[in-house]
């Protein structure tokens, strides 16, 4: 099975030879900020750490979205929007919310968390298994009302 940088190559390819500049700006974006990270931390990277390579690109198209739409500019907001369906594209299937309140209570359990105090184990537990499945704002706001 081919990894999601592979993928990523490919669809560049595919877009450039089939002329979809919109497409191939963003699987530009995609494939710098993964070389980025290799380059600086001087490895190269795994599907794992290139999920959440693109989970983060993911969270700051989200936030700009919302500045966005909030300032009235459309054509930004259609522009992150389109980005946000192509990242997507290249991350695991999401979770449902019945699968994350399932992770979620595992996780409580496991760490016999009790309190708000143990937020982190909680957290620590959880964040690898649903990195670029699921909104860690969500989880993270779901684990603080079980403990509360």
């Amino acid at each position: 099975m081919e990894s999601i940088k592979q993928r990523i190559q490919e669809d560049i390819k595919s877009a450039m030879r089939a002329k979809e500049k919109r497409r191939l700006g963003a699987m530009r974006l995609m494939s710098a900020a993964i070389k980025q990270r290799e380059v600086d931390e001087r490895i190269s990277l795994d599907d794992t750490q290139v999920i959440i390579v693109l989970d983060k690109m993911l969270k700051q198209r989200r936030d700009s979205l919302a500045q966005y739409e909030k300032a009235n500019r459309q054509d930004l907001a259609d522009q992150e929007s389109y980005e946000i369906k192509l990242i997507q594209e290249f991350l695991p299937q999401p979770l449902s919310d019945a699968e994350v309140a399932d992770l979620i209570d595992a996780a409580i359990s496991q760490t016999n968390a009790t309190s708000f105090k143990e937020l982190g184990q909680v957290m620590a537990i959880l964040k690898p298994q649903v990195q670029g499945r699921a909104d860690m704002r969500a989880i993270s706001l779901s684990v603080k009302k079980r403990l509360s």
